[in-house]
């Protein structure tokens, strides 16, 4: 944790500063694209140079304990996956108070549904494989996205559209809620059960990539660990790298190319993706 704490970085506090660290990749991109109306329905779209068809989309989104949060914050994290060969999408979302459970999770559905257009929108290839991805409270809602599959449904994509799921220090089993400004994020839900990731871990869920520090004070790595044998025991897929010492911030910054040496994040969340996106997977129709 004493990089980011030299760079002024606590563990929930905003990541915005790597970008200020990182000189400005060769990446294309488009910003300002817009998924819904008003201020938190905007995405920014990053790429390889010359994509093929066939190249993988990546939704990532960040973090913030679901009350901050700007994608604008995260160019770091778009030119890290588009440099690794991605299309890559990062989404607004609704935040508390507006964004209470589910309407975040609705926002980020809505997001996952539109990209495609979106990616075809600036000439790009659009029919790769799909991946959903995030950090801390991002990897939650990717991780609901990916394992619940009520929430894209009701967006008009069928779960079996994603083909696999990054999570970054996500919290995926976290009840009783104990943090008082956590359960009112999630104070509306009719059954705190739906809330929880874990909750929906099947053989049919898409492979997911699980990295977590184990000096992870905010959400305990547990969390993955638990997730982990949950799929595995379902009969569903799973890979779960644990950084030792690593912080909750860390994990999300070692994306940033002045800090790949914190931890390998970056090399293996593409090396799990890789593997995951070449595992045989049901029609979708």
């Amino acid at each position: 944790m004493m990089v980011l704490v030299a760079l002024g970085l606590g563990a929930c506090r905003p990541l915005g500063v790597l970008d200020a660290i990182t000189p400005v990749a060769d990446v294309p991109r488009a910003l300002d694209r817009a998924y819904a109306p008003g201020p938190r329905g905007g995405v920014d779209l990053y790429w390889p140079q010359s994509p093929a068809p066939g190249t993988p989309i990546l939704v990532f989104f960040y973090g913030g304990n679901w009350r901050t949060g700007d994608r604008a914050d995260y160019r770091f994290a778009g030119e890290a996956f588009a440099g690794r060969g991605y299309i890559t999408a990062v989404p607004d979302y609704r935040v508390f108070p507006e964004g209470r459970f589910p309407r975040f999770v609705q926002d980020g559905a809505a997001a996952v549904a539109g990209i495609r257009a979106l990616v075809a929108a600036q000439g790009l290839p659009a029919d790769g494989p799909l991946i959903l991805a995030g950090h801390s409270a991002g990897a939650h809602l990717a991780m609901l996205l990916a394992l619940d599959p009520r929430w894209l449904a009701a967006a008009g994509l069928p779960r079996c559209g994603v083909s696999a799921v990054l999570g970054l220090a996500g919290p995926y089993d976290f009840l009783p809620i104990e943090a008082p400004d956590v359960r009112a994020v999630f104070a509306d839900a009719a059954d705190l059960r739906d809330t929880q990731p874990i909750t929906f871990a099947s053989a049919d869920d898409p492979p997911a990539v699980l990295l977590h520090g184990t000096g992870d004070t905010v959400v305990r790595s547990a969390n993955s660990e638990r997730l982990a044998q949950a799929l595995r025991s379902a009969g569903g897929t799973a890979s779960l790298r644990l950084y030792p010492g690593a912080g909750h911030s860390e994990i999300v910054a070692a994306l940033a190319a002045p800090l790949r040496g914190v931890a390998p994040v970056l090399a293996d969340a593409d090396t799990l993706l890789r593997a995951a996106l070449a595992s045989p997977r049901p029609r979708c129709s």
